[in-house]
């Protein structure tokens, strides 16, 4: 009797550790891809880019990382308002969807944007890409909102990661100041936590 009490005992632990284990956080996102591309427009007026902006941390709407596909020429098309370069991106892992309704991420594995002047990318790069809302409607302010990285496993994406499943916590990547002072982005942390100090 005390060894099938053991038994069921060790079976039950077993179950526990495996339901905590596979619990799936935030940034993991399983996404069955569409062959659809995405069309992103570029809020080229935004003062901020990249993902930290706004006083206390705006609410970043989708974050993925991929492969650049293609880069166009610049053009004028925009005409007085900013210099237009398309870029195409391959999806590769999303780690931030906000429900935006119609207008939201429908699973596209395909990214297109104009916001692409000045960043000095090429096709074949890796990237990691952080997208806003304006208007109900998902947008780029370019800039530092579409970071080159050295591989998909790369430390930026464990720290957005860990960013995402703490609720945009900005002290949960304190520890990483110094990862985000090599893409320019460690004032625009230290400015949300100082705020968030000041919020408590």
């Amino acid at each position: 009797m005390t060894r099938q009490l053991l038994f069921v005992t060790g079976v039950a632990l077993i179950s526990l550790f495996s339901c905590k284990r596979s619990k799936q956080a935030k940034s993991d996102i399983p996404i069955e891809f569409t062959q659809d591309t995405l069309a992103v427009g570029y809020t080229y007026w935004w003062p901020e880019s990249g993902p930290f902006i706004g006083q206390c941390g705006d609410e970043l709407s989708l974050v993925f990382s991929g492969t650049i596909t293609d880069i166009l020429a610049p053009t004028e098309e925009a005409g007085p308002l900013y210099k237009s370069q398309k870029g195409y991106i391959k999806i590769d892992r999303v780690f931030k969807i906000k429900d935006l309704g119609e207008k939201g991420y429908a699973n596209q594995q395909f990214f297109v944007s104009d916001c692409f002047d000045g960043l000095e990318l090429k096709k074949d790069d890796l990237v990691l890409v952080f997208c806003y809302d304006y208007e109900n409607d998902l947008s780029i302010p370019g800039g530092q909102s579409i970071i080159k990285i050295d591989a998909l496993d790369d430390p930026l994406i464990t720290s957005i990661k860990s960013y995402i499943n703490a609720d945009q916590n900005p002290s949960k990547i304190k520890k990483d100041m110094k990862l985000w002072a090599k893409y320019g982005l460690d004032t625009a942390l230290k400015k949300m936590i100082q705020c968030q100090n000041n919020a408590n």
